[in-house]
């Protein structure tokens, strides 16, 4: 089979198509054929070295396909099921294995691709709005990269939860799909401050949270934009690593709260990721929850994915396809 593999942490010219044996399930794994693979920034963390692991490496954690065999143990899938899973070991690949606890069925109604597309970046926005800072009427949230991937899906859920959202994003397309997915209003952060039109909107409330997952280049205006006691849920550095900080500033800003929350902690059991997997998937295949895939690129351009992906040039969810 097909895979994407690094030898080397770098730029996206490190990025590989080799031919590696196809992968068996052992205890408690399913083998699956990938016709839809997430491209997401962990796997650019990993990339370039950010995030460490061992050599080589096939990257990738999310895609979705069909079920060829079963490892020992496995008791609630079958052969033939469609699953998706943000655990996938490998997934940049034509096959790969999947701890059978991190996989979910998908529901008629939703394609491989729309399961792809929405899953770990739907789980996401899910969490931040259900559990980091779970909102409800009357709350004001500011959505960072509002019309990418994870934030088009948070303004649409941030808006059935009855929030009052403002979205940050680069250009006039980008506003307009934000504002179509819920945000109430839209801020162009290349020629206007976020924090002080946060102020202006709000008339000088500030809002009760901040999604943020650009990280250094919003970091401390993030916390500006914040009403006393508000929370800053910084999850995700696309801009880069914030710097060390102060705890004293949050005193200073308003006794705020700061929190730094990561996906595998908010499904870290077989029923956590169950509620909220079927949840998302049911809100896709009725219709509640649009998903928007800006980008497919065959296996072997996974470089190119990458760098659309960090070049802030894509709305939505980037896909490979083997």
């Amino acid at each position: 089979m097909k895979a994407i593999r690094i030898h080397e942490t770098g730029g996206p010219e490190v990025l590989r198509l080799e031919e590696l044996p196809e992968p068996t399930p052992g205890d408690g794994e399913l083998s699956i054929d990938v016709e839809a693979i997430g491209v997401n920034f962990i796997e650019i963390y990993q990339r370039d070295g950010h995030y460490k692991l061992p050599l080589p490496l096939t990257l990738g954690t999310e895609a979705a396909g069909v079920v060829t065999a079963l490892g020992s143990g496995v008791v609630d899938f079958k052969v033939g099921d469609r699953v998706v899973s943000q655990g996938v070991k490998g997934a940049y690949a034509e096959r790969a294995v999947v701890p059978a606890e991190k996989a979910v069925r998908i529901p008629e109604g939703v394609s491989s691709k729309q399961a792809a597309a929405v899953f770990l970046q739907g789980l996401t926005a899910h969490y931040l709005s259900t559990s980091v800072f779970p909102l409800a009427n009357g709350h004001r949230a500011l959505v960072h990269a509002a019309a990418g991937g994870v934030g088009l899906l948070l303004c649409q859920m941030a808006k059935k939860r009855g929030a009052f959202i403002i979205g940050t994003a680069s250009t006039e397309e980008k506003r307009k799909l934000a504002h179509a997915a819920g945000a109430d209003e839209v801020i162009d952060y290349t020629t206007q401050d976020f924090a002080v039109e946060a102020r202006r909107i709000t008339n000088g409330a500030g809002m009760h949270v901040v999604y943020d997952s650009v990280g250094k280049t919003t970091f401390d205006k993030s916390l500006d934009s914040l009403a006393p006691r508000g929370m800053m849920a910084l999850f995700g550095q696309s801009s880069g690593p914030v710097p060390p900080m102060d705890p004293q500033v949050l005193n200073r800003k308003g006794s705020l709260f700061l929190t730094r929350p990561t996906l595998n902690h908010y499904v870290a059991t077989r029923d956590e990721l169950l509620m909220r997997a079927n949840e998302l998937l049911g809100w896709v295949a009725n219709g509640e929850l649009s998903v928007r895939i800006g980008a497919e690129y065959p296996l072997g351009q996974a470089a190119e994915a990458q760098r659309a992906l960090t070049g802030r040039k894509t709305t939505g969810k980037v896909l490979l396809i083997p």
